[in-house]
């Protein structure tokens, strides 16, 4: 089985992409060799857009996600769609990049947001422009102002990002490195890809995220819900 090449991971700025037709899944898919749409996992929707056939025709791509054994990627555009696929079709891939573009803001701010508050994480939420973290946290007096200020002044340190990969062997001998409780590093293959942001943050990874802090903008905490007795959601918007 062919597997699918996640270009995304290698640039996640890639707006487009000429992919070729392995086949279709059952619920609708259009699976491709390679592609620039992240696909459904980790807290990170998957990514929207079209597929543009050779005779100019576009197809909506209403949800991206992985099949079953996780190494192909079906482009989602419904049973009718998907049945005019053939293997072999040349085909171009175009991302809703402004939609994108908004949750890997959200994604780096809520690293940023893990650094903030060093707490275990129990789950996530990447949104449109918002956010969220739980976290295994006691009853602390959390308080939206000092917590927005100091996300802030992180982003505004426009640090770079950037990424690299580590074998399963080097993460398992450094297991403060994972802050999720729920959601695992993605393994399989090998090696885990850490995001680091320069001076402030290490951690595994599979999302999008952007170059710099401030690419960002302005983010604000917007809510703080007890979810649990040791339970604590943080949610995030950007707001500039």
């Amino acid at each position: 089985m062919t597997a699918t090449a996640l270009l995304f991971r290698d640039d996640a700025y890639a707006r487009s992409c000429t992919a070729t037709v392995l086949g279709v899944s059952p619920e609708g898919g259009v699976i491709l060799d390679r592609t620039v749409f992240y696909a459904q996992g980790g807290g990170q929707p998957g990514d929207v857009g079209v597929i543009v056939r050779a005779d100019g025709e576009r197809i909506a791509v209403t949800n991206t996600v992985y099949g079953p054994d996780r190494t192909q990627v079906a482009h989602l555009v419904g049973p009718d769609a998907a049945s005019g696929f053939a293997p072999g079709e040349a085909v171009e891939l175009q991302l809703d990049w402004e939609r994108r573009y908004k949750r890997m803001r959200v994604h780096t701010a809520l690293h940023l947001l893990s650094v903030v508050l060093p707490y275990p994480v129990t789950g996530g939420a990447i949104g449109d422009g918002d956010g969220r973290l739980d976290f295994d946290i006691p009853d602390a007096g959390l308080d939206k102002a000092e917590l927005t200020e100091k996300l802030n002044a992180l982003i505004a340190q426009d640090a770079p990002v950037t990424e690299r990969w580590i074998t399963d062997e080097e993460l398992d001998a450094n297991p403060g490195l994972v802050k999720t409780m729920s959601v695992q590093p993605p393994r399989g293959s090998g090696r885990v890809r850490l995001v680091e942001i320069q001076g402030i943050d290490l951690q595994p990874c599979g999302g999008t995220h952007v170059r710099r802090t401030g690419e960002i903008g302005q983010a604000a905490i917007t809510e703080i819900e007890k979810k649990g007795k040791q339970n604590r959601r943080v949610r995030l918007s950007l707001t500039a």
